[in-house]
Formats: structure tokens, sequence, C-alpha cells
């Protein structure tokens, strides 16, 4: 249990340091350039994700059941996941309906991804890791609004309706990827009863 939470909190206080430390990160920038910064940041990013995945297998084998979930969850999460997946493709195109709703899709899409798995899994390790990415995402949302208040950040603006209709279609076809096949062969769980 202990790799796995060292593993959690590295790999989640690395992904809000530059967020909540923008200056903390242009220093560093400004140090070692941005080709230094993003290899450094990819190299601790693989490892501390290196270290949460090893750790939570291992987690896994000691830790028991909090809570069954009914079984009603599972189709709700299956919904959930299909929002989050659009809302995550919507914030890598160019600004829609979508993702100018949303303020930052990619911090909602991890919101919803981990609140669809905490009503799906009742295992304590799993809880811990889905509840403390929806707690990473609560904390980076609302760093985001303070930043926007403040100037900081600007967020774009609408373009089209198109980017929508692509990230509906994208989303979906992602989503079916990983619902029949790339979770199972990822995870070890199978999404879908098939």
């Amino acid at each position: 249990m202990a790799l796995f939470l060292l593993g959690l909190v590295l790999f989640l206080g690395l992904h809000l340091v530059g967020p909540l430390m923008p200056e903390s990160k242009a220093r560093l920038i400004g140090a070692i350039g941005t080709v230094g910064y993003r290899g450094l940041f990819s190299v601790a990013a693989l490892a501390t994700l290196s270290l949460l995945v090893y750790g939570f297998g291992q987690a896994r084998l000691d830790t028991g059941i909090l809570y069954t979930p009914p079984v009603f969850f599972a189709h709700i999460t299956l919904l959930l996941v299909l929002v989050a997946m659009i809302v995550l493709v919507a914030g890598f195109l160019p600004a829609g309906y979508i993702a100018t709703y949303a303020k930052h899709p990619m911090v909602l899409a991890v919101k919803i991804w981990a609140l669809a798995h905490l009503m799906a899994n009742g295992e304590m390790v799993q809880v811990i890791l889905f509840a403390a990415f929806l707690a990473w995402g609560v904390i980076l949302r609302i760093s985001y609004k303070r930043r926007e208040r403040r100037g900081e950040l600007v967020r774009a603006p609408f373009k089209s309706w198109a980017y929508d209709v692509a990230a509906v279609v994208i989303g979906t076809a992602l989503y079916g990827l990983i619902a029949m096949k790339l979770h199972t062969l990822l995870i070890g769980v199978a999404v879908l009863p098939i």
C-alpha cells in the first residue's frame, strides 16, 4: 500500500505543480528551456505513473472491499464514461460548444471518469485511486477559476459547432474501442460482458 500511495501522491502532485505554481514552472523553463522542461516532466510523469501502477497492483493483494455498488451503477458508469470521453476529445479540438461550456474540458473529463469509477468499484485501493483523481480535478478546477479571475488564464473563444460533432464521433469511437478491447487488455477487466 505504501508504494501505491507514494506513486499516487507523486503522480498527482507532479500534475499540480505547474497549474498551482506557474511562477516556479516559468523559472524552471527559463533555466532549462521548454524542450528540457518537457523532457524532464515526461520522464518524471512516466516514472511516477510506473510507480503508481506497480503499487496499485501490489496494494490490490492486501486491501479488501469497502462497499458493493448496486448493479445498476454499472450502467450509469458506462454512460458517464462515454460523456467523459466526448468531453476529453473536445478538449483537444478548437473550441466548440462542449469545450466552451465545460470551460476546462480535460479536467472535467477526469472528474467525470473518476466519479463514474467510484460508482462502480468498491475495492479500497480503487476507491482511494478514483477519489484522489476526483479531488485532483476539483483542486485544479478551483485553481483555474482563480487564475481566470486574475486574468492569468484566458479560455479559447467558441469557433464552430462542427468541433462538437467531431468530438462526439471521435469520443464515441474511442469509447467503443476502450469498452470492447483496450480496457480488458490494459486493465484486465472486461467492461462489457461479451
